[in-house]
């Protein structure tokens, strides 16, 4: 349940963690409305770095799926969208592309809370 990048990194970007966080809000504002309304119980973070073992994932999503989630699911702490700022502006060649970059991350990750796997992520070009 995680977005990650194959290869080298690019060019690299320099930016400003508000400006990222910003970046990953502008993400938010772009959803799709039928997609905005099934969202349930989620945070999305930015993070600078990702666990060590994997220093190249741009994001990951830590949490029940809405279609794991039985009758009893109630009161629980939200689950955790995280986008990965380093990696993110390590692999991207400018803000336009780290704006989709991070576009991109934020519909993945959301997909998994919608119960969506990387397989029919990867049909549907999210992946």
């Amino acid at each position: 349940m995680m977005t990650e990048r194959d290869g080298p990194p690019t060019v690299g970007v320099e930016m400003s963690r508000e400006r990222f966080e910003q970046l990953v809000a502008d993400a938010l504002d772009t959803l799709p409305a039928e997609l905005a309304a099934m969202i349930d119980n989620v945070a999305v973070l930015v993070e600078d770095e990702p666990p060590a073992d994997d220093p190249d994932l741009l994001g990951l999503y830590v949490g029940n799926a809405l279609t794991d989630r039985g009758d009893t699911y109630t009161f629980q702490p939200p689950d955790v969208v995280l986008v990965y700022r380093g990696p993110t502006l390590r692999y991207c060649e400018d803000e336009e592309h780290v704006a989709e970059e991070i576009r991109v991350t934020v519909v993945h990750e959301l997909a998994h809370h919608l119960g969506i796997d990387d397989d029919r992520l990867h049909e549907l070009g999210w992946a």
